[in-house]
């Protein structure tokens, strides 16, 4: 790997911000890297900073620790799944609508199939964290959304059942294609799951009103 320019120069000047938003991210990807094949616990920042090819020192400009880094990580976690609720806006009113929101939910989990393979390879390092109130009102929201429709007394009982069923799927698929199916190629695994949800919400009325096949 080519070495990074140091993030301060000789004479102290400061990164612009956009060099320093770039050098940020590849920290976290070398780190997800890192974590993922050898775990948290047994990952210093001076091989992360190895990787990148600068001092250690570097790092601490971006985080003030190895924590705050596996906090950064965990949150890409949170903002696929608000890229997938940001496409409604509100809570969608049929099972047709819902069934396109969890096509783009399940595309947004094996884009990101590799941070959730870390996370359950590291979650003693995750239960140690300390949860900032950002961390925990993303957490609230997101779950918010999926506890209004479930709970709507104004949704036929028959939709709430499926719904459930197919955020148990989408949960259950999100679990398992970390180590217990990472043999699976991502596409395919995928396809086979959009499957399961579309058929527990009714079958060829939603998948019809999701991506073609």
């Amino acid at each position: 790997m080519s070495a990074a320019p140091n993030l301060v120069d000789d004479e102290g000047a400061r990164p612009d911000p956009e060099a320093s938003k770039g050098t940020r991210e590849r920290i976290l990807d070398i780190a997800l890297d890192l974590f993922t094949e050898k775990g948290f616990d047994k990952t210093s920042l001076r091989e992360i900073a190895d990787e990148l090819g600068f001092s250690k020192a570097a790092i601490y400009y971006h985080f003030a620790s190895k924590d705050e880094i596996l906090m950064a990580l965990h949150m890409r976690l949170h903002e696929f799944g608000y890229r997938a609720m940001d496409r409604f806006g509100t809570t969608p009113a049929s099972l047709e609508a819902w069934a396109k929101l969890f096509d783009e939910l399940i595309d947004e989990i094996f884009a990101n199939r590799k941070i959730i393979l870390m996370h359950q390879r590291n979650s003693a390092a995750f239960e140690g964290l300390h949860h900032t109130t950002e961390h925990d009102d993303d957490h609230h929201d997101i779950e918010a959304v999926f506890r209004e429709a479930l709970a709507d007394p104004d949704v036929p009982l028959r939709d709430r059942v499926r719904l459930t069923c197919a955020v148990g799927a989408i949960m259950g698929g999100l679990v398992l294609s970390g180590d217990v199916l990472n043999d699976v190629p991502s596409a395919r695994l995928a396809d086979i799951l959009r499957d399961a949800v579309h058929d527990l919400l009714g079958g060829r009325a939603t998948r019809s009103a999701g991506r073609p096949r």
